[in-house]
């Protein structure tokens, strides 16, 4: 038999499921379908309640499809009390925005990196999306080479800040290159040693030389040590982004360097010199650079010596000629002391060689 009750009688009944729920709890609801405004929520309720677009999410641009499913149970938060249709209104924005909020906390505590989406380029900084919360990294705290980037790009953060009762969330991208880098750096220098043969990249250049990347660690290249030949920028040899295998030639543990070198990869041309040349030779070589103190001059590739002042200007007074950077010249060799790797040259006796510009 079906029991059958008056209206009162049901009213109470109603009121009896209706779990007295007030402005400010967070309840459970399974969303029952979309509106052109909004969602609509089975709480338990009377009446059921309803999410307005903008309590969906921080992003305008999301619509509700793309963040509530329906069918789907979540959490809300209840904004309004109950109207006279006895139907309230949630938010799912606030009740995400608290979650994320804490997960930050936790992430702040555990000083773990996170992704973060490129919002907006400020005066001073990049504002950032971290699901919903906005946070900011300072021009200060960004890695030089992302200091350009563009709304929707991905950074890798540290959190500096945060106080969610002023919403405020300071981050930085370049805590996490430096955190990085201290854990690469001691692997490097354990494994280094002063001989080896490595691969790196060339990633700047300087007018002392360049600074290779070697497992990580930005290591220098002195302009001496580029070439064996005379080098007048590295930019003659050298271009970023080239690879290039170089020797280890100091490693300080204290100071974290690393010095490096190009040429001692290639044959020491001195060894050769060695077995071809000898005092009293007369050789045609090319004017390198020319000092105040003299001319250097490459007699062999790979091989400078010295021209003195004074037989660089006998030849120019002689032959009546200004000598330059890249003119040819006969020279004799008066002094070879190839364990220093150093060669004195004078003029050939008989002086019937002359200068040629090239």
């Amino acid at each position: 038999m079906v029991e059958q009750y008056s209206d009162i009688e049901f009213e109470a009944l109603l009121e009896k499921y209706d779990y007295n729920f007030k402005r400010g709890d967070i309840v459970k609801g399974s969303v029952c379908a979309f509106e052109s405004d909004g969602a609509i929520v089975d709480i338990g309720s009377k009446s059921g309640a309803f999410v307005p677009a903008y309590e969906i999410s921080a992003d305008k641009k999301e619509k509700a499809e793309d963040v509530l499913e329906v069918g789907k149970e979540y959490e809300f938060l209840i904004t309004q009390d109950s109207d006279e249709n006895g139907k309230f209104t949630l938010s799912y924005k606030k009740v995400h925005l608290a979650h994320t909020w804490a997960e930050l906390e936790k992430v702040k505590e555990a000083d773990e990196t996170i992704s973060v989406t490129v919002a907006q380029i400020v005066r001073g900084g990049i504002v950032v999306d971290i699901s919903g919360v906005q946070g900011f990294i300072p021009q200060g705290q960004l890695l030089a080479r992302e200091t350009i980037c563009n709304p929707g790009d991905k950074l890798d953060v540290k959190i500096l800040t945060i106080d969610k009762s002023q919403n405020n969330l300071i981050l930085s991208n370049k805590k996490v290159f430096e955190t990085n880098m201290a854990e690469t750096r001691k692997s490097v220098f354990e494994q280094v040693e002063v001989g080896q043969i490595v691969k790196g990249e060339v990633v700047r250049i300087t007018d002392f030389g360049a600074f290779v990347n070697v497992g990580g660690v930005d290591c220098l290249l002195p302009l001496s040590q580029i070439s064996w030949k005379w080098v007048e920028h590295p930019t003659d040899l050298l271009k970023v982004g080239q690879e290039i295998n170089v020797e280890i030639i100091d490693v300080d543990y204290d100071k974290q360097r690393i010095s490096l070198s190009l040429k001692n990869t290639e044959p020491d041309p001195w060894i050769k010199a060695e077995e071809e040349l000898k005092e009293g030779d007369i050789k045609e070589g090319i004017i390198t650079r020319i000092k105040p103190f003299g001319a250097f001059v490459e007699v062999m590739p790979g091989v400078e010596a010295l021209l003195p002042q004074s037989a660089l200007s006998e030849y120019q007074n002689t032959k009546n000629v200004i000598l330059k950077a890249g003119d040819k010249i006969d020279t004799k060799i008066i002094k070879f002391h190839p364990q220093d790797k150093r060669i004195s040259l004078g003029l050939p006796s008989d002086d019937k060689t002359e200068a040629v510009s090239e």
